[in-house]
């Protein structure tokens, strides 16, 4: 089992020395390598996952049904049902997330829905916020989309149910650095708010995890000091 870091551990490994000299940046190099192929496994379970989504793409249906003349008849019959453009399900009822899940393959949903999923605000957030890789564009008025680096995009990233869906989200420790990093476009008390929630459960996170995801995050050097002040 690996053991998590104490506060006043994190405080010391989270420092620059730490990756700084000839045997740090071995063991950072090393750590590289070993996360591209993690990222690349996480990342593949999770587009699997896709297809097992209760919402099927009009290609899924091709291949299911054979033609568009037979799913035409599979919705007179009422075995399939059409539940948005080039969106259908073998269930009448589809909830919201699941639909938004199948619009944006391959999105993790982030920032606003997962402080709010994790209990880390009482603010509802009136959109479903998606992180995702640039060039996908926004169809619903519902879904914020965020651009991530494709190299980090899937870190820290799990499944989570969401109002009853399956869903990819980042973790609370992946969502942590998040708030911080995205501190100056959030209003304040908000970001306060979020923060002091995270003060009430830091002996509950993995900083071991957070120690790891940090090295390959935009702002790393902000984002450290802030977690040394502001958090731990």
């Amino acid at each position: 089992m690996v053991k998590k870091l104490s506060i006043s551990e994190t405080k010391v490994r989270l420092s620059k020395e730490f990756f700084m000299g000839e045997n740090g940046l071995i063991a950072l190099n090393f750590w590289r390598n070993s996360v591209y192929f993690y990222y690349n496994s996480v990342k593949t379970k999770i587009l699997q996952n896709l297809g097992k989504s209760m919402v099927l793409t009009f290609a899924k249906c091709i291949e299911m049904f054979g033609s568009k003349y037979l799913i035409k008849k599979a919705i007179a019959e009422g075995r399939l049902f059409r539940i948005a453009k080039g969106f259908y399900s073998e269930s009448e009822l589809v909830s919201e997330v699941s639909l938004i899940s199948a619009k944006y393959p391959g999105a993790v949903f982030t920032m606003n829905t997962a402080f709010y999923h994790y209990g880390l605000t009482d603010s509802v957030p009136e959109k479903y916020y998606l992180a995702t890789e640039r060039g996908a564009k926004i169809s619903d008025k519902c879904v914020a989309l965020k651009f991530e680096n494709s190299d980090i995009l899937f870190l820290g990233a799990v499944q989570e149910n969401l109002n009853g869906a399956t869903v990819t989200m980042y973790n609370r420790e992946r969502m942590l650095l998040e708030l911080i990093r995205n501190k100056s476009s959030m209003p304040f008390d908000y970001y306060k708010e979020i923060i002091l929630s995270y003060r009430k459960i830091i002996d509950n996170l993995d900083m071991q995890l957070v120690q790891d995801y940090l090295p390959q995050m935009p702002k790393s050097d902000m984002i450290r000091k802030a977690l040394e002040v502001e958090v731990l």
